[in-house]
């Protein structure tokens, strides 16, 4: 029985013939597979078909399981250089205060400056329904205060008693040195 998680090994490989490429890489022919196989085996190493779909199908000459390993590593590098954006949320209501605004605002602009992306919800509650324009207000006013670091993503949009928004940070945007770092710094070197 094949397994899935990948190339065919020794006795799993189905067709007869194949092109064989040594340990070296050194391309040795048209082989059977028997022969092949018995070739791999006189090293001491495996037959893995890498080109299933060629015709005929590619063997190689090889340590199966050092080959498996290596390709383990290299995933696992690739996975540990990917970027992972996060997606933070922040609460409002449509009727919230200026001290309260304030400090969400300040709360958003923790999250954008370590690189995480930001949903904005505005929560309705009983008549506050009747009036989405005021979420709307409050949704396009942190928008405006925070242009010079994040685009909005995604536009306000209704979804039952939540209205959504998302924001982005901007790239770069928090790199720049206010200019009183600057002044501090000249004074040191003096």
């Amino acid at each position: 029985m094949a397994r899935n998680d990948g190339p065919r090994v020794n006795g799993e490989i189905t067709s007869r013939t194949c092109r064989l490429i040594g340990v070296d890489g050194s391309q040795l022919g048209l082989f059977g597979v028997r022969d092949a196989l018995r070739i791999a085996q006189e090293q001491g190493l495996d037959l893995v078909e890498i080109a299933p779909n060629a015709n005929p199908p590619v063997c190689k000459v090889l340590d199966y399981s050092k080959y498996k390993y290596e390709q383990d590593r290299k995933a696992k590098a690739a996975r540990k250089n990917q970027a992972r954006v996060e997606v933070k949320e922040m609460k409002f209501r449509p009727k919230i205060d200026v001290g309260d605004y304030e400090t969400k605002k300040a709360h958003v602009m923790r999250f954008l400056k370590k690189g995480a992306k930001v949903k904005i919800t505005i929560m309705f509650r009983g008549r506050e329904m009747a009036h989405p324009e005021q979420g709307r207000i409050v949704l396009d006013r942190l928008a405006e205060d925070l242009r010079p670091w994040a685009t909005v993503e995604q536009q306000p949009l209704m979804e039952g008693r939540n209205m959504h928004m998302l924001i982005a940070p901007i790239k770069g945007a928090f790199d720049v040195t206010p200019e009183g770092d600057e002044a501090t710094s000249e004074k040191k070197e003096k």
